[in-house]
């Protein structure tokens, strides 16, 4: 157990990687973490997409983003990480949002367990979701009726920064 809460504790998100592609083992046991979340009524309608750093369709999808904002970031929506995991789910059911929150911080969590860093992304759900959402869901692989619901870069940590300090008198009542 106290190897669960320390990971939690340790964990922030990274915003820099080194270009080292990740193993097909640590891929694995990401995905795994992914699958191994628990899904509202057992329905496990959430869907990974695992898209390389260097694949043209991340400068798509970053493009895409940049458009609807209107600006220009610094850096691009995965921070250049060796893989981006995608998660989709079954538009129909109400529960998909939640439970792709609770895979993806599975993700993070094993991300911290093997030593990599982690960035959940929501920033490009107005791309994804916009007018290119079909040719984006089809490019990656998404199951009929499904869409995205967040994304999650990782890696080695070329960068690190201390983990947020809590706030329990703001953020916290007990009864």
């Amino acid at each position: 157990m106290s190897d669960i809460l320390s990971a939690i504790a340790a964990r922030s998100s990274t915003r820099g990687y080194k270009a080292e592609k990740l193993t097909e083992e640590q891929l694995h046991a990401l995905l795994q973490g992914g699958l191994q979340a628990p899904t509202a009524a057992n329905r496990q309608e959430i869907h990974f997409t695992a898209v390389q750093g260097d694949s043209p369709l991340l400068g798509q999808i970053e493009q895409e983003k940049n458009v609807l904002a209107g600006a220009q970031p610094s850096a691009n929506f995965y921070y250049d990480a060796p893989v981006v995991l995608f998660v989709s789910g079954d538009a129909s059911f109400p529960w998909t949002a939640v439970d792709a929150g609770i895979a993806v911080e599975n993700i993070a969590l094993a991300a911290e367990g093997l030593g990599l860093g982690s960035v959940i992304i929501g920033c490009i759900k107005a791309a994804m979701l916009g007018e290119k959402k079909q040719s984006f869901a089809q490019a990656l692989g998404f199951p009929e009726g499904y869409d995205f619901q967040v994304a999650i870069a990782v890696g080695p940590k070329a960068a690190s920064k201390e983990p947020h300090a809590c706030d329990w008198e703001k953020n916290v009542t007990v009864l």
